[in-house]
Order: structure tokens, then sequence, then C-alpha cells
């Protein structure tokens, strides 16, 4: 990690402006150094082939608690460079997820808002999401969907009847969704795609050939507070760059934390009580 004063950040005023307004921003040039994301396919690459070939999993939630390996890119200055810009120089890492959608396969994500999944945890809820793509991302083999200017509501969510062909158990409902406004954010290896915690998004599942992984990394400024007394047993963030701002207590890169790491294994169980707390009922769809 470098410090604030030798900082290079990695966005213009410009591109700074658009996400605050839009929500989201792509960034079409290489987020990693060639041999830096070299590294990194190859390590989800070996984690997935270890993997028996069926069934295998659609996304990896919160690896890092039990893969310390991937500290080398979650906290690396070419990513943080890319955040520092919306966030500031007082940098947390929130948390991280895998997603791999198989060529022929992949489960659709449905339209919904992360922040959805993360009440109580954080005040305020702001988080930056910087997901990279490991292979190229395109509309026919899934890519990321947003909606623009989504990002300062919340949204009602109702529970998916067929929620085993999608990643997520719960979807926001249709009335609030405004999927005609949907932006696919198409993306080559080693591009990146910046969003509000907070953005309407989603993806369909993959009926190509070719393989889309991308890796998600949720950063915050350490202005917000994480609610530890009531969430410090099952989860932990991590001090990026800069000092504290909020009397938050972080948690060691190299150490492997068990609690954290038994819960990610459990995560869409654990994620899928605290979404479907006050969702509409089926019958509320339209």
């Amino acid at each position: 990690m470098r410090s604030d004063a030798t900082s290079r950040p990695r966005l213009s005023a410009a591109q700074t402006v658009f996400f605050r307004r839009e929500g989201y921003l792509p960034f079409h040039e290489p987020v990693l150094g060639s041999e830096r994301f070299a590294a990194l396919r190859a390590h989800w690459e070996n984690r997935i082939n270890s993997l028996a070939a069926e069934p295998r999993p659609q996304a990896f939630f919160q690896p890092h608690f039990g893969d310390m390996k991937l500290f080398d890119w979650l906290l690396c200055d070419e990513i943080l460079d890319l955040v520092e810009p919306i966030l500031g120089p007082d940098i947390a890492l929130f948390t991280s997820h895998f997603f791999c959608k198989h060529a022929l396969s992949g489960q659709r994500a449905p339209w919904h808002e992360d922040s959805a999944y993360w009440k109580g945890m954080l005040s305020p809820m702001e988080v930056c999401a910087v997901s990279l793509a490991i292979t190229p991302a395109r509309r026919d083999n899934g890519c990321l969907n947003v909606i623009p200017r989504t990002h300062d509501n919340g949204y009602s969510h109702y529970a998916l009847v067929d929620a085993d062909k999608n990643i997520l158990p719960a979807e926001i409902v249709p009335a609030q969704r405004q999927s005609s406004k949907a932006v696919p954010l198409e993306l080559d290896a080693n591009e990146a795609s910046l969003r509000d915690g907070r953005l309407m998004h989603g993806s369909e599942a993959n009926p190509t050939e070719r393989p889309r992984w991308n890796f998600d990394m949720f950063y915050m400024s350490t202005r917000v507070k994480f609610n530890a007394q009531r969430h410090g047993q099952w989860h932990q963030i991590y001090l990026a760059r800069g000092r504290d701002l909020a009397g938050n207590r972080y948690g060691e890169p190299g150490r492997r934390y068990d609690n954290p790491a038994r819960y990610s294994a459990r995560y869409l169980d654990v994620m899928r009580l605290r979404v479907l707390s006050g969702l509409e009922a089926p019958a509320n769809q339209s």
C-alpha cells in the first residue's frame, strides 16, 4: 500500500463527476499490470479447476476470509488508485465476491442493489464496487447491466419462485426496475466497471461457449462506521489506505478468521434472511 502523499488517482475529474451523477463508470483501460493480472487469473483458474466438475458454484462469496493470497490484489495500488477519487484517501476494504458464469451455463443475477444485503452493517451506506473482468464480458455471455441514477433510493424486493436459476434469492419489484434504461457494461479482460453499492444492476445467464468471470471488490471510506457489535463475529473489514475516521477496528490481512470463513460458505443463507425481511409478497410483483 502506498502512502497518501504519493498516491496517483486514476480517474479524471470528468470521470468522477460522471460516477457521482450516474452511479457507475466503465473503465476501459488495463487495471492491473500484465504480470499481476495473469497471476490473478491463474489463481482463480487453479481454484475453479480444483473443484469437482459438477456441481460447480456460480459464485465465491467473501473468498478473502479463507484465501489470504487475494489480499495481493484487494489491497494493491492499482485498485485503490481507482477508488480514491470517489472515496477519498482513507479507504477500507469492505468485502469481495468472485462470479463465474461458465460456458453454456451460469445463473442469472436478478435485478438488485447490493446494499439491500448489507442492512444494518454500515452507516452511512457508501460503498464503491470495482468489478474486474477476468474474461471478456459481452452482452451475449451475460455482462453486467446497470440502471443509471438509481443509487439514491431504496427498492422493494420480492422472493423469487425459481430461485435456483438465480445467483440471488430476490429481485426488485418490476414496477421499480426501469429496465428500459439499462446500460450493458461490456469489458475486455483486465478492464473494470465501478458502481455505487446502491445502484440497481443485474445480468443474464451465459448461453455462449465462452466463460464470463469477474472479481468484485467492495471499498468504503473509513468515515463509514461498521457495526462490529452486531456483525463483527462473522465479518471483518480491513484498512486499505490512509487512516481510520470512524472508530472502526480492522482485521489483519495475513490472518485467517475462522468465523467469517465459515459464514462465507453460508453467505447466501445469511444474506437471504437479511434481504427477505420485509419483502413484497409475490402477488405484488407488478
